[in-house]
């Protein structure tokens, strides 16, 4: 797996009538999380618990098929999401409402005490520049929000990451 956004545009893909290219771009992002598997899940699943590293306000936990609301207040945005899989300690499959994008989370135990999480995102809309934004947008989201998951996790600490990015509030 390539460290960086894994972009293959097909070049053969024609527009379809009246709407957006569907890109088979996919961006991958990964952390060792020296925690145990079951513990890295539920930072996940747990709203209570990601919000200490993502957003600030969940509707629900994470269950299969569940639809659920995520809220960045600091920025006054939200998102509702659908699960699509959900394997217990192994893997999430989302869908987020607002872009038709989906995140899968895959969840690999590294003995008692580690967990490697990587998370793919897919189903990026749009042509050159655009992809690009978004593949370059999704890199380093998911890479801040597993940088603040293994603070959270292995030491307590709450980085801020996410507010932090954009103190003057989300940009246009």
């Amino acid at each position: 797996m390539a460290c960086f956004a894994t972009l293959r545009p097909d070049r053969n893909r024609a527009r379809p009538p009246g709407g957006p290219i569907v890109s088979d771009v996919v961006v991958h992002a990964q952390m060792l999380v020296r925690r145990p598997v079951a513990e890295v899940f539920e930072a996940f699943v747990d709203p209570a618990i990601t919000t200490h590293f993502w957003f600030s306000k969940g509707s629900d936990r994470l269950g299969p098929g569940k639809r659920v609301r995520w809220d960045w207040e600091m920025f006054g945005v939200g998102d509702t999401l659908v699960v699509r899989e959900f394997e217990q300690d192994r893997k999430l499959r989302i869908q987020w409402d607002s872009d038709a994008t989906e995140v899968e989370w895959t969840f690999e135990s590294r003995g008692d005490d580690a967990t490697l999480v990587r998370i793919a995102t897919r189903g990026f809309r749009g042509d050159g520049g655009e992809l690009l934004a978004q593949a370059v947008d999704a890199k380093g989201g998911y890479t801040m929000v597993l940088a603040g998951l293994k603070a959270w996790l292995e030491h307590g600490i709450e980085l801020g990451l996410v507010h932090d990015q954009f103190p003057d509030g989300c940009p246009g």
